[in-house]
């Protein structure tokens, strides 16, 4: 099991992530990022603009290993179809 560190950014404000967080397999990076993502934007709920925004993942040498852009959460709802 490795630890890492799980920072947001948009190129501005910046997240830290000084504690981190286990994970067993390195597959499982990428769910974890989309996870953080998710708490920042709900903590962040002022923020309306999410596409600059990423999650870059640090071990604890501070190499990057992942960097996972925002999902964003508008995205995965479904539309209506536009009325004629």
């Amino acid at each position: 099991m490795a630890r890492y560190r799980f920072h947001a950014t948009n190129g501005y404000a910046f997240v830290l992530d000084a504690i981190g967080r286990d994970v067993r397999r390195p597959e499982r990076l990428a769910r974890r990022a989309i996870e953080v993502a998710a708490s920042v934007m709900d903590e962040l709920d002022g923020q309306e603009d999410w596409s600059e925004w990423s999650v870059s993942v640090h071990d604890l040498s501070g190499r990057r290993v992942l960097v996972q852009p925002f999902v964003m959460q508008a995205a995965s709802v479904p539309q209506a179809a536009p009325r004629c």
